[in-house]
């Protein structure tokens, strides 16, 4: 096991997921990769399974006021619809999945050495390293749903999604993407 396992999940299709993660919660039941395409000005993401094959993309307004995304399956049917409130102290994000749930990602604030954010109207929690992408979901039971992982150098952006709760797998890929979407809108602010 080496170094960069115990802080980084990420892992490329066919490699197998990290053996930190499958020490603590097992297997996955299977795995996604997400990788951003920086040449299109939607900031376009794509959500592909081991072999390759698309299941998912993302569409992004070019105007950033509102943070407007959507998510779509492969067949270009809408997943889901991904906002941000333009002024917030907490960085709400919110997330409307295609059969009507609505949840929302905050920051928490005043937390000097680790990032915190919450998943409000879901029942779920984050842990782990927020900001570099590399943590765990857990369920309101605190069953593990999916564990994500970045890749620490990349100009696309990439992320492993090891799924545990494979019905969850939309609201896990929202999830994932709006992070990301936060992360990227902080970056900015911060340049």
């Amino acid at each position: 096991m080496g170094i960069l396992s115990s802080i980084q999940s990420f892992h490329r299709a066919g490699e197998g997921p990290n053996e930190n993660t499958v020490e603590q919660y097992g297997a996955p039941v299977r795995s996604l990769y997400t990788e951003l395409d920086p040449g299109d000005l939607h900031q376009k993401i794509e959500i592909k399974d081991e072999q390759g094959q698309l299941l998912y993309y993302t569409k992004s307004s070019v105007i950033a006021i509102k943070g407007k995304t959507e998510l779509y399956d492969a067949s270009g049917v809408l997943v889901a619809q991904l906002s941000k409130k333009p002024i917030s102290f907490h960085e709400e994000h919110y997330i409307t999945m295609d059969d009507g749930q609505k949840f929302t990602l905050s920051n928490e604030l005043f937390h000097v050495f680790k990032d915190i954010t919450n998943i409000k109207g879901l029942g779920w929690k984050l842990k782990g390293n927020v900001i570099g992408l590399n943590f765990t979901l857990f369920d309101q039971n605190s069953e593990p749903v999916a564990s994500i992982g970045q890749k620490m150098i990349s100009m696309h952006d990439r992320y492993s999604i090891d799924l545990y709760q494979p019905q969850h797998e939309k609201r896990v890929v929202a999830i994932v993407i709006q992070l990301q979407k936060m992360l990227t809108a902080r970056r900015e602010n911060d340049n």
